[in-house]
């Protein structure tokens, strides 16, 4: 069982049992027969149910080996090469339009590299729909506008994909769903509607939901976007306490530094079609490299250029 989460309405810590599929289940089991009866069938789990991570314990998250993406007929990014070590909180950093977003779009598969690879957990991502909606069984999203469905409650919105994904009975959903929403301070609002949420409540619930098929990676795209300092603080202890206790590894992408740095094992910068820096959060501070003072600083003037290049005509 895990050690505790930070209930981050409180600040204080309750313990999380059953945080994932099979946990529950077995549970549910053992307990959910009134004495002298037999416990209800609950389905065992198919690796269609739980894909399974194959890779050693010594094979990186994600590798990424000289790759080139391209977008529209231009060049967004070029000579990508990256290793997300396994149980870390990477930062992906860079000013907006730097390529951020293009790169978790290749690692979802939603963007096939011109040039290059792009593993997860040592598997190449798949071209073939049916193997890449599988490997992405194994990556849990929080999207940057949360994605929220506006027409179904907190909970609802959380076991959405549990009931896409499984044939779980309802007493096994509902108790998943109550464990991820508890696991982000969010049990209390499990019957609210998206409208009558916070900005930081909403990105809890994205959270949960993101969380809710037990992913071993976890991809946030942009999570302080349009959050106060302590909601932006609230998230970011999150990303860093459930990925401690949940075993997973975590990759913030983001331009907020100074609230991602203090739980970022690694940071890695990109800036004009390249990664400019990669190291530790103390290595960043350090840093002299024009591009990286530049964006750390704010400065306006530098080698990175505020304005987008036209795009050269093509030829006919």
């Amino acid at each position: 069982m895990p050690d505790a989460v930070a209930s981050a309405k409180t600040g204080t810590k309750s313990p999380l049992p059953f945080v994932n599929l099979r946990e529950c289940a077995a549970a549910l089991r053992c307990h959910s027969a009134p004495a002298g009866q037999a416990a209800p069938h609950f389905p065992d789990f198919t690796p269609e149910h739980e894909p399974r991570v194959t890779a050693t314990p010594d094979t990186p998250a994600v590798r990424m080996t000289d790759l080139r993406l391209d977008r529209g007929g231009r060049t967004i990014l070029h000579d990508v090469s990256l290793d997300v070590p396994r149980g870390s909180v990477t930062a992906v950093l860079g000013p907006s339009g730097s390529g951020k977003s293009t790169l978790l779009a290749a690692l979802t598969g939603e963007l096939e590299p011109a040039a290059g690879r792009v593993e997860v957990f040592g598997e190449g991502v798949p071209r073939a729909q049916k193997a890449l909606l599988s490997m992405r069984k194994r990556i849990g999203v929080m999207l940057q506008g949360n994605g929220l469905l506006t027409d179904l409650t907190v909970a609802e919105n959380v076991a959405l994909p549990i009931r896409t994904h499984t044939n779980l009975p309802d007493p096994v959903v509902r108790r998943l769903v109550e464990m991820k929403l508890h696991a982000v301070g969010l049990r209390a609002a499990a019957d609210l509607f998206p409208r009558e949420l916070s900005g930081g409540m909403a990105r809890r619930v994205a959270l949960a939901r993101a969380l809710a098929l037990d992913p071993p990676l976890m991809v946030y795209d942009e999570p302080l976007t349009g959050l106060d300092p302590i909601a932006s603080g609230v998230v970011m202890s999150l990303v860093r306490r459930l990925n401690d206790t949940l075993g997973l590894t975590s990759i913030v992408v983001t331009h907020h530094v100074h609230e991602t740095m203090p739980v970022a094992d690694h940071a890695i910068v990109i800036a004009n079609g390249h990664i400019v820096f990669s190291g530790t959060p103390a290595a960043l501070a350090e840093s002299q490299d024009p591009l990286v003072r530049q964006f750390l600083d704010g400065r306006p003037d530098g080698p990175i250029a505020f304005d987008t290049t036209a795009r050269a005509p093509e030829a006919a």
